[in-house]
């Protein structure tokens, strides 16, 4: 028998979450890939830009080895062209270090870093189904990123428009856990496609912070029983001005419904015709829903007018008949 007693076990909670991490990208349909650390700055010029500081290698063995990379992005893009060559899909990922030089430091600093790329067609086409899907968008990404974020519990995410230089504007968002940044994502610009040899396809790309993402994941989160009370839905459609944000509706809508709204999902955008010039419509399904008792009418009426009139005082929208 041992003399002395085991140590107690510790657990590395950066390595238990990056495993989390690992495992939930796979089960949202993407393959891992592990690249080269070491690669030349003109490989990364079209995501890092010029003028880049760089740690270089003393003995280099080959000329497309010579620095320690900027971004781990550029390095799963070579692999994507790479394999493109010879399948028509891809939804890659990969979790690696950069280095980054420290003025007064002889060690780089290495913060890690969270690579997707998609692109393709959405479902592979098969003998049981035929019929071509639809190719992958910004919101196949979105997805993935979301499904991320939920199953990790990160709270209060939100998106806003990217100017990142590398995104296509317009079909790219910056994405946020309070007023902590977690990076990037979006279409990668047409006009660096070619710099990757990546051809005229759409490809969808994405670099998250690692460390800004693990640290905003709790230790604790808070679960719910099965609903005992059946819900109460309702729909509602507003007409508002088109710059507004579908995230800033949706804030407010939860704002004002209290703690009896348990749901609100926007189901239709609309604009055209029988719509004022600048305006659009939002229609969203609410789910309304107490744990102790069946909600009355007059009750799910009260905390819908609520809505209503909170909508109209700060983002002076209108219901659409």
């Amino acid at each position: 028998m041992l003399r002395d007693e085991l140590p107690r076990q510790e657990t590395n909670r950066p390595l238990v979450l990056e495993e989390r991490v690992r495992d939930l990208l796979v089960t949202a349909g993407l393959q891992e890939v592990m690249t080269y650390s070491l690669t030349t700055p003109e490989r990364e010029a079209p995501l890092v830009g010029p003028g880049a500081e760089y740690v270089r290698i003393a003995n280099p063995i080959s000329s497309e080895r010579v620095v320690m990379r900027h971004s781990v992005l550029a390095s799963v893009l070579e692999v994507a062209a790479a394999n493109l060559r010879n399948v028509d899909a891809l939804k890659l990922f990969e979790i690696g270090y950069i280095y980054l030089p420290q003025k007064g430091e002889k060690l780089p600093a290495e913060p890690s870093r969270l690579a997707l790329v998609l692109t393709g067609p959405r479902v592979p086409v098969t003998w049981a189904d035929p019929t071509p899907s639809g190719a992958v968008d910004f919101f196949d990404l979105k997805g993935v990123v979301e499904c991320l974020l939920g199953a990790l519990h990160v709270a209060d995410v939100r998106y806003q428009p990217s100017k990142s230089g590398y995104l296509h504007p317009g079909k790219s968002a910056d994405v946020f856990a309070g007023k902590q940044s977690l990076g990037n994502f979006g279409q990668l610009h047409p006009a660096l496609s070619e710099s990757f040899a990546l051809g005229r396809r759409d490809v969808f790309v994405g670099e998250l912070d690692l460390e800004a993402l693990l640290a905003v994941v709790p230790d604790r989160f808070k679960v719910a029983p099965i609903p005992a009370f059946p819900p109460a839905l309702r729909d509602i459609a507003i007409v508002l001005d088109e710059q507004l944000p579908a995230a800033q509706v949706l804030a407010e809508i939860r704002a004002g419904g209290g703690e009896l709204l348990r749901d609100a999902t926007l189901f239709d955008v609309y604009r055209g015709p029988n719509l004022p010039p600048g305006k659009k419509s939002l229609a969203y399904h609410l789910t309304y829903q107490a744990d102790d008792r069946t909600l009355t009418d007059k009750e799910v009426a009260k905390a819908h007018d609520k809505i209503v009139s909170r909508l109209a005082r700060t983002l002076q929208a209108e219901l659409r008949a």
